[in-house]
């Protein structure tokens, strides 16, 4: 026993430490009076398994069920389930900034529109960046985007003949990917044709799980180099390659605006790499890193989902497909907005299949605030997660159901609680852009595969669906296979 001695005393020194912590948290934490597990009024512990399990969004919601609608989910964190304080937490002007949280995202000492907690800054970037892709100017980048739309049913189609079915994940991430690459820095990524995952994708399918390291443990990763333990080197190697990935895009762009400076093919960038818009080429490239992500993951796992709904009712399928049958050639996007069903359907995968079910942190401002009848103190990070805002049963009846039918005459209440893509002044840029691929996607391949449906092939199931969620979502299985 003796001989053990030099390393007890170490451990038990870093033992009581750890209880005087706790014990320290306890006693000054400012939210410990509202309802909410035992164990976070000490410790972040249980919470943070969540989160590294992809699991917060399922964690919260059963939290709400269990406390109510004002839950303390950490030592510092708080989520609320109510549409009044979702209003008030992201309407224009509001007073509750973004939290520290969105600073380990990006990297260190860099602001970018999606990041930064000032709210002029903000207004600053998103006047110079979103007039390309506002829902006025889209109409010009429609023929674009239509083709790649056009080319990923086509290569579906393909595989679900020689492979018997078809990863439609797979080949709408490809999609989104070229997309966004192409209405970002003029050239295709050109996934659609090589159809082969490779760094890149593998990279956007493993950024969302790495989100938990990078939060977690963001001093880790920036010396990631240093450290042995392979899990923050992979987190800090594929930040990197994403840097790299934008970095090489906005420098090719860029080569080609100097060599075509008469009329140059205007992208998403094009005012951003003029010398007055005052961005320099980091700040260029920490807003295409957002770009690359947000306007490719995203708009694939709602794409995915929703083909998966479909595919499972046979009902919803006849609808849509009926109403689908009405069109004639050429298919725009014009005509399908007036589509009922059809937009019915993507406002109901959007509520139960959200991108983004992550709650979106908010500092509550100093001297705090009073939301669901609570008042909560200054500096506590709130959010309102979408998972559980969707799944409200006094504003969506059986909010579990899929049922596009219940956006026929949505109510107020409805609207406002609907967080898809965030809200107020930092409601997603890329909002129009997705919703147009969204109404493309969708009819063109219920036009070609009206009869389609889920594959048992591959062992695929009902488990390659379940949702991982980390900040954004994906399918546990990443794939989804369909056939004919």
């Amino acid at each position: 026993m003796l001989a053990f001695t030099p390393f007890l005393v170490p451990i038990c020194l870093v033992f009581g430490l750890l209880c005087l912590r706790g014990i320290y948290y306890r006693l000054t934490n400012p939210v410990a009076h509202l309802p909410g597990p035992e164990v976070s009024k000490w410790t972040d512990l249980v919470y943070l398994y969540y989160w590294f399990s992809g699991k917060v969004p399922y964690y919260v919601h059963n939290l709400h069920e269990r406390y109510g609608p004002v839950v303390r989910t950490s030592t510092s964190q708080v989520d609320i389930c109510d549409v009044d304080a979702a209003r008030e937490i992201h309407k224009t002007n509001t007073r509750f900034m973004k939290s520290q949280f969105y600073e380990f995202l990006v990297a260190k000492g860099f602001q970018s529109m999606f990041n930064t907690a000032d709210p002029k800054f903000h207004s600053v970037r998103r006047r110079l960046l979103a007039t390309p892709i506002s829902d006025s100017s889209l109409s010009k980048m429609e023929p674009l985007v239509s083709s790649r739309v056009h080319l990923a049913v086509d290569k579906i189609s393909e595989e679900m003949e020689s492979r018997g079915a078809a990863d439609v994940f797979k080949w709408w991430l490809f999609m989104a990917s070229d997309i966004i690459g192409e209405l970002s820095f003029g050239e295709s990524f050109r996934m659609l044709e090589s159809g082969e995952k490779n760094q890149y994708t593998k990279d956007l399918e493993a950024i969302s799980g790495l989100q938990p390291i990078r939060t977690t443990f963001p001093n880790m990763v920036a010396i990631a180099r240093y450290l042995p333990l392979p899990i923050f080197r992979q987190a800090g190697a594929t930040a990197n390659r994403m840097v790299t990935y934008a970095m090489q895009s906005i420098d090719r762009y860029a080569k080609y605006l100097e060599e075509n400076p008469e009329n140059p093919r205007q992208t998403l960038f094009t005012k951003a790499l003029d010398e007055k818009s005052g961005m320099s080429r980091q700040d260029i490239r920490q807003e295409a890193q957002g770009y690359i992500v947000a306007g490719s993951d995203t708009t694939a796992v709602t794409l995915t989902y929703l083909v998966y709904s479909v595919c499972q009712d046979p009902r919803i399928q006849q609808c849509l497909t009926a109403e689908l049958a009405t069109l004639t050639e050429p298919i725009s996007d014009k005509i399908l907005r007036d589509l009922p069903y059809l937009n019915n359907l993507i406002n109901e995968t959007l509520r139960l299949h959200t991108a983004v079910p992550f709650g979106l942190p908010r500092a509550v401002p100093i001297g705090g605030a009073t939301l669901k009848d609570t008042f909560i103190p200054g500096g506590t990070v709130v959010s309102t997660q979408s998972y559980s805002l969707h799944r409200d049963p006094s504003i969506f009846p059986d909010p579990n159901r899929f049922y596009p039918e219940r956006w026929e005459n949505p109510t107020k209440d409805m609207k406002d609680a609907s967080l898809p893509f965030g809200g107020g002044s930092r409601i997603c840029i890329g909002i129009h852009l997705a919703r147009m691929e969204l109404r493309l996607a969708t009819a063109l391949f219920f036009r070609r595969f009206p009869k389609a449906f889920v594959s048992s092939n591959e062992g695929m199931c009902d488990d390659d669906m379940i949702m991982k969620a980390f900040f954004l979502s994906a399918p546990k299985g990443h794939r989804c296979l369909i056939q004919v």
